[in-house]
């Protein structure tokens, strides 16, 4: 089972794309994840469950109660989508000259490369008495952007998790419609 602390690992690895080398636009932007292996197990078809699971649930509520988990979604810079979510990037984080490894923009690359259409990164940091470290690797083909990363997170405990990911971002348009740019992001 996922925990918490995954989830916002995961999260964590679909934001590493932000950034101005990367060919991001202004707009709502689409995140899949492609595939994922935790501790060396492939997640990839638990998480498309676990996705298909909440689809479905969002789907057979009624109209009012899920027009507010939607607003609720959107106000936290997350919109549903049919194979991942949804984000809405701002111009500012558009033009960032480095990729964003976090929400909250507290964990800083350490290295970034850029060559031609590909950007590379490592970082390290420490939030809430878990250090994550990781590299990955970005790259731009039109109005998709397709990352992965492989990641090592310890807990205070010692507790450690292996993770390597790959997402994929598509271009949906320039209107963010109902999905607001992630918490502390303008």
């Amino acid at each position: 089972m996922r925990t918490a602390s995954g989830l916002a690992i995961v999260g964590l690895v679909a934001l590493a794309a932000y950034g101005a080398g990367l060919g991001l636009k202004p707009g709502l932007w689409e995140v899949r994840i492609v595939k994922e292996v935790v501790d060396g197990r492939d997640q990839t078809a638990q998480m498309a469950a676990m996705s298909d699971k909440m689809r479905q649930a969002l789907a057979s509520m009624p109209p009012e109660r899920r027009a507010q988990m939607q607003a609720m979604l959107g106000q936290n810079g997350v919109g549903a989508a049919d194979r991942g979510y949804r984000i809405c990037i701002t111009p500012a984080m558009a033009k960032r000259d480095t990729p964003m490894v976090d929400r909250d923009g507290r964990c800083q690359p350490a290295t970034v490369n850029h060559s031609g259409n590909r950007t590379t990164f490592e970082f390290s940091c420490t939030k809430d008495g878990v250090t994550t470290t990781g590299k990955g690797a970005a790259t731009v083909d039109g109005d998709v952007i397709a990352t992965h990363v492989d990641l090592s997170s310890r807990d205070s405990s010692g507790k450690t998790k292996e993770i390597q990911s790959d997402t994929q971002m598509t271009f949906v348009g320039s209107d963010c419609g109902d999905v607001k740019p992630p918490p502390g992001q303008s």
